[in-house]
């Protein structure tokens, strides 16, 4: 039976995790609102962007834990991370990850979180 202590731990790494995701999600949005300024204002916010998620990686990383995209590589079945779409593509294509929908999460121990991916078909 899980002591309180270990019960509280699993509790403080699952938080962790659901806040390292959300960043990540909410980064993502930031990006695509930033795509929309004027060069200069862009500019700032990208750096202040990169900022942040050095920070939130740096912060991570003291917990052993670390963020991994795979956006742009080949999609291999055994990835770590769930492809919503799939079903959309013949066995013989060959695919590559388009877009992180959620980030695989990693720590020295192995997997902590699966990711969630978009794919599409690599083209000829």
């Amino acid at each position: 039976m899980a002591t309180d202590d270990q019960t509280g731990d699993s509790r403080l790494e699952q938080a962790l995790l659901d806040i390292a995701v959300e960043s990540w999600r909410f980064s993502k949005v930031f990006s695509r609102v930033v795509s929309k300024l004027d060069v200069g204002d862009a500019h700032r916010f990208t750096n202040q962007q990169r900022y942040f998620l050095k920070r939130l990686e740096d912060s991570l990383e003291t917990t052993g834990l670390k963020l991994v995209n795979v956006e742009g590589h080949p999609y291999d079945i055994g990835m770590a991370a769930s492809a919503l779409n799939l079903g959309d593509f013949a066995p013989d294509d060959q695919l590559y990850v388009d877009q992180m929908v959620e980030p695989i999460i990693m720590s020295a121990n192995g997997l902590k979180k699966a990711g969630t991916v978009m794919l599409k078909k690599t083209p000829l």
